[in-house]
């Protein structure tokens, strides 16, 4: 028997073979060092009885249709016609890398591991010395937990991302796939799993996360015998026949401090060990977005009044959304023909820019390459670029181009580089609006390769990945990319919960966030600017809205928050996310605190009307019991003259330990629902 550890920040991982593919016999907190791998081994073993099997199947890296083995197998390929059953051998292994082989089928597996922070990620790799039709191939699957009795994970829908849907462990299998094309509003790739009792802030917690932007699929399956094996991979049967195919990197990550301790892994690992920073001397810019205030009716004037109101207000950075480009009136017409309209820009986009970098801000423009309209030059030239069939359904009045094709991609640069080239352009808001007509991973690779081709040659240019909103964050895209948009809902109450829940995976240096209209246009509602602002200043702050709507008042209040945003950013942008346990299901609180620990905010936002009177004390997390702690509610001003007791935090600093801050709580002061306390903390 030979054993191998892999260890990780507050986790190990034991894997164990006998000649075969290794099995993972252990996942979950950190081992002592000195821990004897045989005995873990040793005390994975089950018993068998009658009605079963004389042995049981072994859950491996990659489970084996051919051994006996009633679940999910972990390679389903096909060669001339008929299913093949491997049987792998260990060739090689040194706890990094194990290469097995197939003799009689001309089929080598290969498991890669590698420790990324606090997560371990893990691959894997196939190739065949004859063509084959691969149906599915997971990436290495794991033991999950047995003392859980859910598996968390996601949904969604355009401007309703990142659900949180909980499911009951049981016999047989929870299966959850995105064919979309894309990561998916339905079905992100990220999975949790909690022990019994475990909450944000207690208790085990495993969690997975499989970085791949094509579309993928989970297997969570429990035996009959009990034991319990988790797999990813990409969406079943989207590859093109052939002789090599890997899988995206699935990572890994053990908490004992309950959800927050997996969050924050994922949080780390893509703000810290994967995104690649174009400016990392730089803070992370107030952003400004025109298109929910001009749309597609873009004038020179009316775009550089908006520019001078944005930068008065803080905005340090102006996007150029939708409507540049073609012919582009509306939605129907001009994507794939990325040439700057001589109707609405006579002189191009130079004078414009001029303008925004005289304000101290930089520039930023929209693309939608994967897309095409019908009606396009593009389109006439080469309808054969065009993914899908001719008769097929449109989404949002457009089509996807084939980019796995070498020369749709060759286009796609070379006009996106044409621009680039001529312009002084910081950003790209790269939009994905609507899904693949075939599930097809060539596009997911193709995708892959432009950006990895324009970041080479314009390493400056900051990207961010939106799909409509959130349909495509996945550690995949992250490797590209540097923000999100999370949502294309700019209603704040909507996205005080989506940035909520989105916090179990994304760190807040990436994820933008806009204070919208006054009157939303994705709901209808209408917000205080303070709960807009305070939403929007919870991640990476933008406006996305016409300032030349706001009111005096909103305009001092817009400022002053953003201001606020400003003096916190350097320290904010590398904090923890820390979701709190709250008893008032109507309060959605977070903590971020300090990478040293030397200070954190929390954000109290008020969801809905309570159901008791006054509010619940609410706790804190993270702190050192025996620290004291200067607590300061930042927006006490905004207290409404309904809350009439003169309680401390109203009044001004108190001074609290750490042990009361999270035991006892803080009391907030009573408001209306849509509304936000702001608290700021600092060790003394």
């Amino acid at each position: 028997m030979q054993t191998w550890r892999i260890d990780a920040p507050g986790q190990t991982l034991v894997l164990a073979s006998s000649g075969r593919i290794p099995v993972a016999v252990y996942w979950g907190p950190s081992l002592p060092e000195g821990q004897d791998l045989n005995a873990v081994f040793a005390a994975a073993k089950r018993d068998v009885t009658g009605g079963m099997i004389d042995a049981l199947p072994e859950l491996s890296l990659c489970p084996e249709e051919g051994d006996s083995y009633q679940g999910q197998p972990g390679i389903k390929a096909y060669r001339d016609g008929g299913a093949i059953y491997p049987r792998f051998a260990l060739v090689s292994g040194d706890g990094s890398e194990f290469v097995c082989r197939d003799e009689a089928l001309g089929l080598t597996l290969t498991f890669r591991f590698t420790t990324e922070g606090a997560v371990i990620a893990a691959s894997t790799s196939l190739t065949s010395d004859a063509e084959i039709t691969l149906h599915h191939l997971a990436a290495p699957a794991m033991p999950a937990p047995q003392f859980a009795e859910e598996i968390l994970d996601f949904s969604g829908r355009w401007i309703g991302e990142f659900q949180v849907e909980s499911a009951p462990w049981r016999s047989g299998t929870h299966m959850r796939e995105a064919r979309g094309g894309r990561s998916g509003h339905e079905t992100p790739p990220i999975a949790y799993f909690p022990e019994t009792g475990a909450t944000n802030t207690r208790g085990a917690v495993y969690a997975m996360h499989y970085g791949w932007s094509g579309g993928h699929v989970m297997y969570a399956e429990e035996q009959p015998d009990g034991r319990r094996l988790v797999q990813f991979g990409h969406a079943t049967g989207t590859r093109a026949a052939g002789t090599s195919f890997e899988t995206g990197k699935v990572y890994l990550a053990v908490s004992e401090t309950g959800l927050n301790g997996c969050a924050v892994a994922f949080q780390r690992h893509l703000r810290d060990e994967l995104v690649t920073w174009p400016h990392p001397e730089r803070p992370r810019p107030v952003h400004y977005n025109c298109w929910e205030a001009i749309y597609f009716d873009h004038d020179l004037a009316a775009l550089a009044a908006i520019a001078g109101r944005a930068a008065a207000l803080g905005a340090e950075r102006f996007v150029l959304d939708d409507g540049w480009f073609g012919k582009r009136d509306d939605d129907t017409s001009s994507l794939g023909d990325w040439d700057i309209d001589p109707r609405k820009w006579p002189d191009g986009l130079t004078p414009l820019i001029d303008h925004v970098k005289s304000l101290g801000m930089v520039f930023g423009l929209w693309f939608e390459p994967e897309m095409v309209n019908m009606d396009s030059d593009l389109a006439r030239a080469h309808p054969e670029w065009i993914l899908g069939r001719t008769d097929q359904v449109e989404g949002r009045q457009q089509r996807v181009l084939d980019v796995g094709n070498p020369a749709v991609r060759d286009y796609l640069y070379d006009k996106i580089a044409a621009v680039l080239t001529t312009h002084d352009i910081d950003y790209i808001k790269w939009d994905h609006n609507r899904l693949l007509p075939v599930a097809d991973a060539a596009q997911g690779d193709g995708i892959y390769a432009l950006m990895v081709r324009l970041r080479a040659d314009f390493p400056q240019v900051e990207i961010e990945s939106c799909a409509s909103g959130g349909g495509r964050i996945d550690a995949g895209i992250l490797q590209h990319t540097q923000r999100v948009w999370l949502s294309d809902s700019n209603d704040a109450l909507e996205r005080l919960r989506i940035q909520h829940d989105a916090a179990l995976f994304l760190p807040a240096a990436i994820t933008g966030s806009h204070v919208g209209p006054r009157h939303c246009h994705t709901s209808g509602r209408m917000h205080d600017i303070r709960f807009r602002a305070w939403v929007a200043a919870q991640r990476h702050m933008g406006f996305e809205m016409d300032p030349r709507e706001l009111t005096d008042e909103e305009a001092e209040v817009l400022g002053r928050v953003t201001a606020w945003w400003k003096g916190n950013r350097e320290w904010r942008m590398r904090a923890d996310i820390l979701r709190l346990d709250g008893a008032d299901p109507s309060v959605i609180a977070e903590m971020q605190l300090a990478e040293d620990g030397a200070q954190f905010v929390m954000f109290a936002g008020k969801a809905a009307s309570g159901v008791q009177n006054m509010p619940r004390p609410l706790r804190l997390t993270g702190l050192e019991a025996d620290a004291l702690y200067e607590v300061e509610l930042v927006n006490r001003d905004e207290a409404s003259h309904l809350s009439r007791i003169s309680i401390p935090l109203k009044e001004g600093p108190v001074v609290l330990s750490g042990q009361q801050l999270m035991q006892q709580g803080l009391i907030l002061p009573w408001s209306f629902p849509d509304r936000m306390w702001v608290v700021e903390g600092k060790k003394l």
